[in-house]
């Protein structure tokens, strides 16, 4: 049992890089793939819809900051409260960065066709990232009280 308690633990340590990694991966590639076909269907504009594809890349930084802040030796004491910060946090970022991929992708369609109307469409995929700063932002607080 101590064995899973301290891979829980170890998983938790790595797991917010790994998972936003992961979600930021999914995301950039559905943006990337509405950026690749606007661009075959747009004359202008090309650079804000590769700029946009990559807006999910951010969780893939968040991940890593919040790894480093969990950075210590995983023992049974603090092997659970890694596993539950750090997987938790990292589902969280992984989620956030796969629909706000899937949410400039839709800016980008809709981009392509009423042009003035790139900015209102940014919103939703703000507002995603503003979950994952949120679920960053907590993570980074409560590691704080995880044991050394």
């Amino acid at each position: 049992m101590d064995n899973l308690i301290m891979a829980l633990g170890w998983a938790g340590l790595y797991g917010p890089m790994a998972l936003g990694a992961i979600g930021s991966m999914i995301g950039c590639s559905l943006a990337g793939q509405a950026a690749a076909g606007a661009l075959l269907e747009t004359e202008t504009g090309h650079g804000r819809y590769i700029g946009i594809s990559a807006m999910p890349s951010s969780q893939s930084i968040y991940g890593i900051v919040v790894m480093f802040a969990l950075n210590r030796d995983v023992t049974p004491e603090n092997a659970a409260g890694l596993a539950g910060i750090g997987l938790l946090c990292g589902l969280a970022l992984m989620f956030s960065a796969i629909y706000q991929g899937r949410s400039c992708a839709s800016a980008i369609n809709v981009s392509k066709i009423r042009p003035e109307i790139f900015g209102m469409s940014l919103a939703p995929a703000a507002i995603v990232e503003g979950f994952a700063v949120f679920a960053f932002i907590f993570a980074l607080v409560i590691s704080a009280g995880v044991p050394a």
